[in-house]
């Protein structure tokens, strides 16, 4: 059966070996309520082993993108796995909950141990600094649907919080600020576009261009920020009345979708600054600026809703744990998002 299964380019032997690989990353991403071992059919964790009154279960589920394109080309796969995580908890700490465990979906055009591992590690990470446990995954070797050196990841996670400390946006409010909380850089949305300058430009990954100050593969494998620890640590000291995770449709599209009713917001993209990455984007748009907020999140990954009153509280408790904070913006009720500065032009 092996054998059969190897002529027609699935090579099992190789993926035991993987999963072997895998055993200490999972391990060190262990946490309270992790319940039985790895390896079962399905992953199992106890949520009564946590101190929650009436839990409600939130969950998300994410994958890289075009981002896995750069990992191919730059042959660089151990940060990768962070990216996976990143999407899901960002999404799953956005309504508030405390991320618990996590199941990665990894799909190969050929099994192979080092470069599973470098995913897989890379994954963990992503969990350790989320406080996840990865409990359990799957690793498809599907010849024929992947080249060889490709693959796809995906991340599910499901995270917990108390019913009546859920964030829903349903308290906000006109004149309600928006504070933003830096990226690190593109995290993964807009690869597609990037890739098009890359190949249009004839770009090299190894070259530092102006204004970066690293390879242009190293801030363009930079991992998404998480921000689990930062949001989890704000909520315990102020209001936070509504979250944004900045991914796919930038500003337009995500801020809408913490605000009830008829909200708009007003940004003023001067406010906050851009990674260098953005500037060299912008040196070969041939598209609208407003674009450039449509895309990607421009410096801003996650934004808080609070009301007016406790700005510099928030503020400084970001500071407090270490985080930068800054005031964009306000609600109104103009039921549109709108950008003003002089860069919006």
């Amino acid at each position: 059966m092996s054998e059969a299964y190897r002529q027609a380019g699935v090579h099992l032997e190789e993926g035991y070996e993987a999963v072997n690989r895998m055993t200490s990353h999972v391990h060190r991403t262990k946490r309270k309520g992790v319940f039985g071992s790895l390896g079962g059919f399905g992953g199992l964790f106890d949520l009564s082993a946590l101190d929650y009154k009436a839990p409600v279960l939130v969950s998300g589920t994410d994958g890289v993108g075009t981002k896995l394109k750069i990992a191919f080309m730059a042959h660089q796969h151990d940060t990768i796995g962070i990216d996976a995580v990143a999407m899901c908890v960002n999404d799953v700490v956005a309504q508030g909950a405390e991320p618990l465990y996590c199941l990665d979906y990894l799909a190969l055009g050929q099994a192979d141990p080092d470069q599973i591992e470098q995913i897989v590690k890379g994954i963990a990470d992503g969990c350790e600094e989320a406080g996840c446990a990865l409990i359990g995954g799957e690793t498809a070797e599907m010849p024929g649907i992947y080249d060889v050196d490709e693959y796809d990841i995906a991340g599910f996670v499901v995270g917990v919080a108390e019913k009546d400390e859920l964030i829903t946006g349903e308290t906000i409010e006109d004149k309600d600020v928006l504070i933003g909380l830096p990226s690190n850089g593109i995290h993964s949305n807009g690869f597609s576009l990037v890739r098009k300058i890359l190949e249009n430009e004839n770009l090299n990954l190894n070259t530092t261009y102006s204004p970066l100050t690293e390879s242009l593969k190293d801030v363009l494998l930079t991992p998404t920020k998480i921000y689990v620890k930062s949001i989890l640590a704000l909520k315990e000291q102020v209001n936070l009345k509504g979250i944004a995770h900045i991914t796919g449709g930038g500003f337009y599209e995500n801020i809408p979708r913490m605000l009830p009713g008829d909200l708009g917001a007003t940004i003023d993209v001067m406010t906050f600054p851009k990674p260098d990455i953005f500037s060299l984007i912008e040196r070969y748009r041939d598209f609208p600026r407003r674009d450039m907020y449509d895309i990607f999140n421009m410096g801003i990954g996650m934004v808080v809703a609070v009301s007016q009153d406790e700005v510099e509280a928030t503020l400084l408790a970001l500071s407090s744990i270490g985080e930068e904070g800054y005031a964009i913006g306000e609600v109104n009720q103009t039921g549109e998002i709108s950008l003003v500065g002089e860069e919006s032009a």
